[in-house]
């Protein structure tokens, strides 16, 4: 396993889409396994394959004590909203209020290719919405509520 450099803001492969993963196979768990070490050593709750310079839709997460990792997920039902202030590994610095659904349920596959269905709330369905959207050239950045913080409170947004 290696630590993987976490590409910054400002680098253009953040921005593209990911491609699915078609092979299932010792590459891809050597990817996985340096994904979550470089997660864990950056005091991440998630990371998308992006985010380490690959354009493939792979993310794992470690939320709660539960390590995961999804390949091709798709969010498949969402429910709800929370906003609250998120931070992000490729925007060192920076954090902002997003609204984010309170549930979601995806459909993805594990590192051996098995399909299997998650649903999680409150700071999983956060941090999976946080890292599908990486999947889709997105940022966090891109969704901050500017003016909740002076707003919250004061029963508006």
């Amino acid at each position: 396993m290696a630590i993987r450099n976490v590409v910054q803001i400002g680098n253009e492969i953040l921005r593209k889409t990911s491609k699915p993963v078609r092979e299932f196979d010792e590459k891809l768990w050597e990817l996985l396994d340096d994904m979550r070490e470089t997660m864990v050593k950056n005091d991440g709750c998630g990371l998308a394959a992006v985010q380490v310079g690959i354009l493939k839709r792979i993310v794992v997460l470690d939320v709660n004590h539960m390590k995961m990792e999804l390949i091709n997920p798709v969010i498949i039902d969402a429910f709800g909203e929370q906003i609250e202030r998120e931070g992000c590994l490729s925007c060192k610095g920076q954090n902002g209020y997003v609204k984010r659904p309170k549930e979601v349920t995806v459909k993805a596959q594990d590192r051996y290719g098995n399909e299997f269905i998650l649903t999680g709330v409150d700071l999983l369905a956060r941090a999976v919405s946080h890292e599908l959207d990486h999947l889709d050239g997105v940022l966090f950045v891109d969704k901050v509520i500017e003016d909740y913080k002076v707003n919250k409170g004061k029963g508006k947004k």
